[in-house]
Protein backbone atom coordinates (compact mmCIF):
# COMPACT_ATOMS: atom_id res chain seq x y z
CA UNK A 1 0.00 0.00 0.00
CA UNK A 2 1.72 3.40 -1.12
CA UNK A 3 2.31 5.76 2.03
CA UNK A 4 -0.26 8.16 2.56
CA UNK A 5 0.68 11.96 2.02
CA UNK A 6 0.77 14.34 4.40
CA UNK A 7 -1.71 17.39 3.92
CA UNK A 8 -3.04 20.22 5.55
CA UNK A 9 -6.99 19.53 6.89
CA UNK A 10 -9.53 21.01 3.88
CA UNK A 11 -9.74 25.02 3.96
CA UNK A 12 -12.93 26.85 1.64
CA UNK A 13 -11.12 29.88 1.70
CA UNK A 14 -9.48 31.34 -1.51
CA UNK A 15 -6.86 33.75 -1.05
CA UNK A 16 -6.81 36.29 -3.58
CA UNK A 17 -3.88 36.47 -6.08
CA UNK A 18 -0.80 38.45 -4.43
CA UNK A 19 0.24 41.57 -6.61
CA UNK A 20 2.07 43.43 -3.94
CA UNK A 21 5.94 43.91 -4.01
CA UNK A 22 8.03 40.42 -4.75
CA UNK A 23 9.55 38.54 -1.94
CA UNK A 24 12.67 39.71 -2.84
CA UNK A 25 11.99 43.34 -3.05
CA UNK A 26 9.99 43.21 0.88
CA UNK A 27 13.04 41.49 1.95
CA UNK A 28 15.60 44.48 0.51
CA UNK A 29 13.19 46.88 1.99
CA UNK A 30 13.60 45.68 5.11
CA UNK A 31 17.16 45.43 5.26
CA UNK A 32 17.70 48.50 3.56
CA UNK A 33 15.44 50.58 5.89
CA UNK A 34 14.27 48.71 9.23
CA UNK A 35 16.57 48.29 12.27
CA UNK A 36 19.16 45.15 12.13
CA UNK A 37 17.52 44.25 15.36
CA UNK A 38 15.06 42.47 14.08
CA UNK A 39 15.04 38.72 13.26
CA UNK A 40 13.26 36.12 11.37
CA UNK A 41 12.41 32.84 11.97
CA UNK A 42 13.49 30.41 9.18
CA UNK A 43 16.77 30.40 7.06
CA UNK A 44 15.16 31.26 4.17
CA UNK A 45 12.58 34.15 5.54
CA UNK A 46 8.90 33.51 5.13
CA UNK A 47 6.55 36.45 3.63
CA UNK A 48 2.95 36.39 4.40
CA UNK A 49 0.24 38.73 2.99
CA UNK A 50 -2.91 37.01 3.76
CA UNK A 51 -4.77 35.13 6.54
CA UNK A 52 -8.20 33.71 7.57
CA UNK A 53 -8.81 32.11 10.87
CA UNK A 54 -5.98 29.42 11.56
CA UNK A 55 -4.20 29.58 8.34
CA UNK A 56 -2.04 31.81 6.44
CA UNK A 57 -1.04 32.45 2.90
CA UNK A 58 2.54 33.84 1.36
CA UNK A 59 3.30 35.50 -1.85
CA UNK A 60 2.94 32.19 -3.37
CA UNK A 61 -0.16 31.09 -2.58
CA UNK A 62 1.06 28.00 -0.65
CA UNK A 63 -1.12 27.43 2.61
CA UNK A 64 0.50 27.03 6.18
CA UNK A 65 -1.71 25.89 9.45
CA UNK A 66 -0.58 28.68 12.01
CA UNK A 67 0.60 26.85 15.22
CA UNK A 68 2.20 29.87 17.01
CA UNK A 69 -0.57 32.51 16.12
CA UNK A 70 1.60 35.26 15.25
CA UNK A 71 3.53 34.78 18.97
CA UNK A 72 0.32 33.70 20.98
CA UNK A 73 -1.73 37.19 19.70
CA UNK A 74 -4.36 35.42 17.07
CA UNK A 75 -7.27 33.98 19.45
CA UNK A 76 -10.02 34.28 17.15
CA UNK A 77 -8.55 33.84 14.57
CA UNK A 78 -6.78 35.63 11.10
CA UNK A 79 -9.14 38.43 10.01
CA UNK A 80 -12.29 37.10 11.52
CA UNK A 81 -14.94 38.05 9.93
CA UNK A 82 -17.03 39.61 12.91
CA UNK A 83 -13.84 41.12 13.75
CA UNK A 84 -13.28 42.57 10.68
CA UNK A 85 -16.38 44.26 10.07
CA UNK A 86 -16.98 46.03 13.40
CA UNK A 87 -13.31 47.18 12.90
CA UNK A 88 -14.12 48.84 9.11
CA UNK A 89 -17.02 50.28 10.61
CA UNK A 90 -15.66 52.12 13.58
CA UNK A 91 -12.73 53.15 11.09
CA UNK A 92 -15.43 54.67 8.04
CA UNK A 93 -16.50 56.90 11.49
CA UNK A 94 -14.29 57.54 13.66
CA UNK A 95 -10.49 56.51 14.23
CA UNK A 96 -9.18 58.55 17.18
CA UNK A 97 -10.22 60.51 20.03
CA UNK A 98 -7.98 60.27 23.02
CA UNK A 99 -9.13 59.74 26.90
CA UNK A 100 -9.61 63.42 27.27
CA UNK A 101 -13.08 62.77 25.18
CA UNK A 102 -15.78 60.15 25.72
CA UNK A 103 -16.50 57.44 24.01
CA UNK A 104 -18.97 54.65 24.41
CA UNK A 105 -17.07 51.77 23.12
CA UNK A 106 -14.17 51.38 25.74
CA UNK A 107 -16.45 51.71 28.30
CA UNK A 108 -17.98 49.03 27.04
CA UNK A 109 -14.64 47.00 26.66
CA UNK A 110 -14.30 47.50 30.16
CA UNK A 111 -17.17 46.59 31.35
CA UNK A 112 -16.79 43.00 29.20
CA UNK A 113 -13.22 42.66 30.73
CA UNK A 114 -14.53 43.14 34.00
CA UNK A 115 -17.86 40.96 33.38
CA UNK A 116 -14.66 38.18 33.08
CA UNK A 117 -12.66 39.24 36.26
CA UNK A 118 -13.22 37.29 39.70
CA UNK A 119 -13.98 39.51 42.63
CA UNK A 120 -13.04 43.13 42.65
CA UNK A 121 -10.79 43.46 39.96
CA UNK A 122 -13.26 45.56 37.82
CA UNK A 123 -11.55 48.62 36.84
CA UNK A 124 -9.06 49.24 33.73
CA UNK A 125 -6.08 51.21 32.19
CA UNK A 126 -5.71 50.67 28.58
CA UNK A 127 -2.11 50.25 26.78
CA UNK A 128 -0.59 49.47 24.00
CA UNK A 129 1.04 46.25 24.38
CA UNK A 130 1.79 43.93 27.55
CA UNK A 131 5.77 45.84 28.20
CA UNK A 132 3.52 48.56 28.71
CA UNK A 133 0.73 47.39 30.74
CA UNK A 134 3.51 45.58 32.52
CA UNK A 135 4.97 48.88 33.39
CA UNK A 136 1.78 50.71 34.46
CA UNK A 137 1.44 47.51 36.45
CA UNK A 138 4.83 48.14 38.43
CA UNK A 139 4.25 51.34 38.91
CA UNK A 140 0.73 51.52 40.25
CA UNK A 141 1.65 48.60 42.71
CA UNK A 142 4.55 51.18 43.86
CA UNK A 143 2.28 53.74 44.38
CA UNK A 144 -0.16 51.99 46.11
CA UNK A 145 2.20 49.77 48.71
CA UNK A 146 4.43 52.84 49.64
CA UNK A 147 7.24 49.93 48.35
CA UNK A 148 9.97 49.75 45.90
CA UNK A 149 11.25 46.32 45.47
CA UNK A 150 9.87 43.51 43.40
CA UNK A 151 9.58 39.76 42.91
CA UNK A 152 9.89 37.62 39.59
CA UNK A 153 10.75 34.60 38.28
CA UNK A 154 13.70 33.33 36.25
CA UNK A 155 12.85 32.07 32.82
CA UNK A 156 9.79 34.15 32.97
CA UNK A 157 9.60 37.13 30.32
CA UNK A 158 7.14 40.46 30.72
CA UNK A 159 8.61 42.81 28.13
CA UNK A 160 10.86 44.90 26.12
CA UNK A 161 11.48 48.00 27.82
CA UNK A 162 13.99 49.42 29.83
CA UNK A 163 11.83 48.45 32.84
CA UNK A 164 10.53 45.60 31.93
CA UNK A 165 13.48 43.96 30.44
CA UNK A 166 15.34 44.17 34.23
CA UNK A 167 11.77 42.28 35.44
CA UNK A 168 12.64 39.39 32.46
CA UNK A 169 14.52 36.30 33.73
CA UNK A 170 16.82 35.67 30.94
CA UNK A 171 20.03 37.14 30.00
CA UNK A 172 19.58 36.72 26.23
CA UNK A 173 16.68 39.28 26.39
CA UNK A 174 18.85 41.52 28.39
CA UNK A 175 21.12 45.07 26.70
CA UNK A 176 24.37 45.86 29.12
CA UNK A 177 22.36 48.75 30.36
CA UNK A 178 20.92 49.58 33.75
CA UNK A 179 18.02 47.83 34.42
CA UNK A 180 16.04 46.00 36.93
CA UNK A 181 16.30 48.12 40.15
CA UNK A 182 14.91 46.82 42.89
CA UNK A 183 13.96 43.67 40.98
CA UNK A 184 14.99 40.18 42.18
CA UNK A 185 14.58 36.82 40.43
CA UNK A 186 13.07 33.63 42.44
CA UNK A 187 13.03 30.36 41.50
CA UNK A 188 10.18 29.42 38.75
CA UNK A 189 7.87 25.87 39.63
CA UNK A 190 9.85 24.27 36.42
CA UNK A 191 9.68 20.83 37.61
CA UNK A 192 11.70 19.16 34.42
CA UNK A 193 14.66 21.32 35.20
CA UNK A 194 14.27 21.83 38.98
CA UNK A 195 16.53 24.60 40.19
CA UNK A 196 16.75 22.45 43.60
CA UNK A 197 17.48 19.64 41.67
CA UNK A 198 13.91 17.70 43.56
CA UNK A 199 11.18 15.71 42.61
CA UNK A 200 7.44 16.98 42.61
CA UNK A 201 5.84 16.51 44.91
CA UNK A 202 7.95 14.92 48.22
CA UNK A 203 9.99 18.60 47.33
CA UNK A 204 7.37 19.98 49.64
CA UNK A 205 7.61 22.98 46.70
CA UNK A 206 10.32 24.54 48.21
CA UNK A 207 10.93 26.52 45.02
CA UNK A 208 8.10 28.46 45.97
CA UNK A 209 8.67 28.81 49.79
CA UNK A 210 11.70 30.29 48.29
CA UNK A 211 10.57 33.24 47.05
CA UNK A 212 9.84 34.10 50.96
CA UNK A 213 13.48 33.86 51.65
CA UNK A 214 14.83 35.92 49.00
CA UNK A 215 12.05 38.15 50.41
CA UNK A 216 14.05 38.38 53.63
CA UNK A 217 17.88 38.23 52.19
CA UNK A 218 17.55 40.24 49.05
CA UNK A 219 15.14 43.11 49.83
CA UNK A 220 14.10 45.51 53.42
CA UNK A 221 12.05 42.96 53.95
CA UNK A 222 8.88 44.72 52.20
CA UNK A 223 8.23 44.66 48.70
CA UNK A 224 5.76 46.48 46.14
CA UNK A 225 4.78 42.97 43.79
CA UNK A 226 5.66 39.94 42.83
CA UNK A 227 4.93 39.57 39.54
CA UNK A 228 4.69 36.28 37.22
CA UNK A 229 2.81 34.61 34.49
CA UNK A 230 0.47 32.12 35.34
CA UNK A 231 2.43 29.30 32.77
CA UNK A 232 5.29 31.01 31.13
CA UNK A 233 5.40 32.10 27.67
CA UNK A 234 8.78 32.54 26.36
CA UNK A 235 10.69 30.78 28.98
CA UNK A 236 9.00 27.18 27.31
CA UNK A 237 5.52 26.71 28.55
CA UNK A 238 6.62 26.47 32.09
CA UNK A 239 4.13 24.95 33.92
CA UNK A 240 3.98 25.12 37.64
CA UNK A 241 2.85 22.86 40.64
CA UNK A 242 -0.69 23.66 41.19
CA UNK A 243 0.53 25.07 44.80
CA UNK A 244 2.99 27.18 43.61
CA UNK A 245 1.26 30.19 42.82
CA UNK A 246 -0.73 30.21 46.37
CA UNK A 247 2.26 29.68 48.89
CA UNK A 248 4.22 32.18 46.63
CA UNK A 249 1.19 34.92 46.50
CA UNK A 250 1.17 34.11 50.52
CA UNK A 251 4.87 35.36 51.29
CA UNK A 252 4.48 38.28 49.05
CA UNK A 253 1.50 39.45 50.79
CA UNK A 254 3.05 38.97 54.27
CA UNK A 255 5.80 41.77 52.91
CA UNK A 256 2.99 43.98 51.64
CA UNK A 257 3.06 43.65 48.49
CA UNK A 258 0.87 43.21 46.01
CA UNK A 259 -0.02 40.24 43.29
CA UNK A 260 0.18 40.60 39.52
CA UNK A 261 -0.93 38.00 37.06
CA UNK A 262 0.53 38.49 33.41
CA UNK A 263 -2.08 37.24 31.84
CA UNK A 264 -0.42 38.22 28.30
CA UNK A 265 -0.46 34.54 26.40
CA UNK A 266 -2.48 32.70 29.06
CA UNK A 267 -5.60 34.50 28.83
CA UNK A 268 -8.90 34.69 27.13
CA UNK A 269 -9.86 30.94 27.78
CA UNK A 270 -6.51 29.90 26.20
CA UNK A 271 -5.71 27.38 28.94
CA UNK A 272 -9.82 25.52 28.05
CA UNK A 273 -10.35 24.92 31.92
CA UNK A 274 -10.54 28.82 32.62
CA UNK A 275 -10.62 31.85 31.05
CA UNK A 276 -7.93 33.20 33.36
CA UNK A 277 -4.31 31.59 34.16
CA UNK A 278 -4.29 32.28 37.19
CA UNK A 279 -7.45 30.50 38.66
CA UNK A 280 -6.37 27.13 37.47
CA UNK A 281 -4.27 27.83 40.31
CA UNK A 282 -7.10 29.08 42.91
CA UNK A 283 -5.25 32.42 43.47
CA UNK A 284 -6.43 35.75 43.21
CA UNK A 285 -4.18 38.22 41.94
CA UNK A 286 -4.58 42.53 42.56
CA UNK A 287 -3.71 43.45 39.20
CA UNK A 288 -4.20 41.30 35.79
CA UNK A 289 -2.07 43.06 32.88
CA UNK A 290 -2.86 42.23 29.04
CA UNK A 291 -2.06 41.91 25.88
CA UNK A 292 -1.79 39.64 22.54
CA UNK A 293 -4.99 38.04 22.42
CA UNK A 294 -7.04 40.69 23.64
CA UNK A 295 -7.40 42.44 20.16
CA UNK A 296 -6.79 39.42 18.29
CA UNK A 297 -3.82 40.95 16.86
CA UNK A 298 -3.94 44.82 17.26
CA UNK A 299 -1.95 46.85 19.43
CA UNK A 300 -3.17 46.67 22.75
CA UNK A 301 -2.99 45.59 26.19
CA UNK A 302 -4.52 46.78 29.38
CA UNK A 303 -4.21 46.25 33.21
CA UNK A 304 -7.18 45.83 35.37
CA UNK A 305 -7.32 45.63 39.22
CA UNK A 306 -9.60 46.77 42.14
CA UNK A 307 -11.12 51.00 42.46
CA UNK A 308 -9.54 50.76 45.66
CA UNK A 309 -5.37 49.90 44.00
CA UNK A 310 -6.95 52.38 40.96
CA UNK A 311 -6.77 54.88 43.37
CA UNK A 312 -3.15 55.86 43.62
CA UNK A 313 -2.44 56.83 40.71
CA UNK A 314 -4.91 59.51 40.97
CA UNK A 315 -3.39 63.17 41.83
CA UNK A 316 -0.97 63.41 39.08
CA UNK A 317 -0.92 63.60 35.05
CA UNK A 318 -0.65 60.31 33.71
CA UNK A 319 -1.69 60.17 29.80
CA UNK A 320 -1.67 57.76 27.24
CA UNK A 321 -2.45 59.49 23.55
CA UNK A 322 -3.64 55.63 22.27
CA UNK A 323 -5.28 53.89 25.29
CA UNK A 324 -8.93 53.44 24.94
CA UNK A 325 -8.59 54.46 21.42
CA UNK A 326 -12.25 53.61 19.48
CA UNK A 327 -10.76 51.50 16.85
CA UNK A 328 -8.63 49.53 19.24
CA UNK A 329 -11.25 49.55 21.71
CA UNK A 330 -13.55 48.14 19.08
CA UNK A 331 -11.19 45.29 18.09
CA UNK A 332 -10.90 43.72 21.81
CA UNK A 333 -14.40 44.52 22.50
CA UNK A 334 -15.20 42.59 19.06
CA UNK A 335 -12.77 40.00 20.09
CA UNK A 336 -13.85 39.56 23.73
CA UNK A 337 -17.69 39.21 22.17
CA UNK A 338 -16.28 36.27 19.61
CA UNK A 339 -14.71 34.41 22.13
CA UNK A 340 -18.16 34.25 24.24
CA UNK A 341 -20.62 33.41 21.42
CA UNK A 342 -18.46 31.17 19.81
CA UNK A 343 -17.13 29.35 22.16
CA UNK A 344 -14.02 29.85 22.08
CA UNK A 345 -12.80 28.66 25.57
CA UNK A 346 -14.51 25.13 25.20
CA UNK A 347 -12.90 24.89 22.08
CA UNK A 348 -9.10 25.45 23.42
CA UNK A 349 -10.39 22.63 26.10
CA UNK A 350 -11.32 19.62 23.80
CA UNK A 351 -9.29 20.31 21.06
CA UNK A 352 -6.37 21.10 23.13
CA UNK A 353 -6.68 18.05 24.64
CA UNK A 354 -7.01 16.27 21.82
CA UNK A 355 -3.47 17.81 20.68
CA UNK A 356 -1.25 17.02 23.69
CA UNK A 357 -2.68 13.36 23.83
CA UNK A 358 -1.27 13.31 20.48
CA UNK A 359 1.82 14.39 21.74
CA UNK A 360 2.07 12.48 24.44
CA UNK A 361 1.95 9.37 22.22
CA UNK A 362 4.85 11.19 20.36
CA UNK A 363 7.02 10.51 22.99
CA UNK A 364 6.45 6.98 23.19
CA UNK A 365 8.33 6.96 19.59
CA UNK A 366 10.58 9.13 19.48
CA UNK A 367 13.36 10.03 22.65
CA UNK A 368 14.09 13.32 21.79
CA UNK A 369 10.75 14.25 23.40
CA UNK A 370 11.64 14.87 26.85
CA UNK A 371 8.66 17.00 27.99
CA UNK A 372 5.03 17.82 27.01
CA UNK A 373 3.77 20.21 29.28
CA UNK A 374 0.49 23.29 29.32
CA UNK A 375 -2.88 23.24 29.28
CA UNK A 376 -5.73 23.65 26.32
CA UNK A 377 -3.95 25.44 23.85
CA UNK A 378 -0.78 27.15 25.51
CA UNK A 379 1.62 23.77 24.65
CA UNK A 380 5.35 23.49 24.83
CA UNK A 381 7.58 19.96 23.52
CA UNK A 382 10.86 20.68 25.26
CA UNK A 383 13.21 18.92 23.28
CA UNK A 384 16.52 17.27 24.48
CA UNK A 385 19.46 15.47 22.81
CA UNK A 386 19.44 12.78 26.13
CA UNK A 387 16.44 11.94 28.47
CA UNK A 388 18.93 11.02 31.31
CA UNK A 389 21.00 14.30 30.68
CA UNK A 390 18.19 16.63 29.85
CA UNK A 391 20.88 18.13 27.53
CA UNK A 392 18.74 20.54 25.32
CA UNK A 393 18.05 19.78 21.29
CA UNK A 394 18.19 23.31 20.37
CA UNK A 395 19.42 22.91 16.92
CA UNK A 396 17.26 20.08 16.26
CA UNK A 397 14.54 22.31 16.98
CA UNK A 398 15.43 24.87 14.92
CA UNK A 399 15.53 22.32 12.40
CA UNK A 400 12.54 21.03 13.11
CA UNK A 401 10.60 24.27 12.57
CA UNK A 402 12.50 24.26 9.17
CA UNK A 403 11.08 21.11 8.11
CA UNK A 404 7.56 21.68 9.38
CA UNK A 405 7.51 24.56 7.62
CA UNK A 406 8.04 23.08 4.08
CA UNK A 407 4.89 20.95 5.26
CA UNK A 408 2.70 23.52 5.52
CA UNK A 409 2.80 23.72 9.49
CA UNK A 410 4.10 27.08 11.39
CA UNK A 411 5.86 26.45 15.09
CA UNK A 412 7.15 28.96 17.66
CA UNK A 413 10.23 27.75 19.89
CA UNK A 414 11.39 29.28 23.17
CA UNK A 415 12.60 28.34 26.59
CA UNK A 416 16.04 29.81 27.32
CA UNK A 417 18.07 27.57 25.59
CA UNK A 418 15.68 27.73 22.61
CA UNK A 419 14.80 24.14 22.98
CA UNK A 420 11.12 23.74 23.17
CA UNK A 421 8.49 23.87 20.46
CA UNK A 422 6.02 25.84 21.12
CA UNK A 423 2.36 25.31 19.90
CA UNK A 424 0.06 28.09 20.48
CA UNK A 425 -2.44 28.01 17.67
CA UNK A 426 -5.45 30.30 17.27
CA UNK A 427 -7.94 29.10 19.39
CA UNK A 428 -10.43 28.29 16.54
CA UNK A 429 -8.56 25.46 15.49
CA UNK A 430 -10.29 21.55 14.64
CA UNK A 431 -9.75 17.83 15.77
CA UNK A 432 -8.48 17.46 11.96
CA UNK A 433 -5.62 20.78 12.77
CA UNK A 434 -4.65 18.57 15.77
CA UNK A 435 -4.28 15.76 14.10
CA UNK A 436 -2.12 17.81 11.51
CA UNK A 437 -0.28 18.60 14.04
CA UNK A 438 0.97 15.56 15.45
CA UNK A 439 1.29 13.94 12.00
CA UNK A 440 3.24 16.55 10.80
CA UNK A 441 5.67 16.20 14.09
CA UNK A 442 5.90 12.50 13.92
CA UNK A 443 7.14 12.69 9.85
CA UNK A 444 9.54 15.31 10.76
CA UNK A 445 11.16 13.52 13.87
CA UNK A 446 11.18 10.68 12.01
CA UNK A 447 12.89 11.54 8.77
CA UNK A 448 15.67 13.25 11.31
CA UNK A 449 15.64 10.25 12.59
CA UNK A 450 14.47 11.28 16.58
Amino acid sequence: MPKKTLSLPVCNHEPKPYTGPSREEALALRQTYLTPALLTYYQDPLMLVEGHMQYLWDETGKRYLDAIAGIVTVSVGHCHPKVVERVREQVGRLQHATTIYIHPTVGEFGKKLADHMPGDLSVTYFTNSGSEANDMAIMTARMHTGFFDVITLRHGYHGGSPSTMGMTGQSSWKFVMPQGFGVHHGMPGYCYRCPLGLEYPSCDVKCAKDVGELIKFATPGRVAAFIAEPIMGVGGVVTPPKEYFGIAYEEVRKAGGLCIADEVQTGFGRTGTKYWGFENWDVQPDLVTMAKGIGNGTALGAVTTTPEIAQAIVGKVHFNTFGGNPVQATYGLATLEVIDEENIQANALKVGGELRTGLEGLMEKHTIIGEVRGMGLMLGVELVRDRETKEPANTEAARVLEEARTRGLLLGKGGFYGNVLRIKPPMCITSEDAGFIVACLDEVLTTMGR
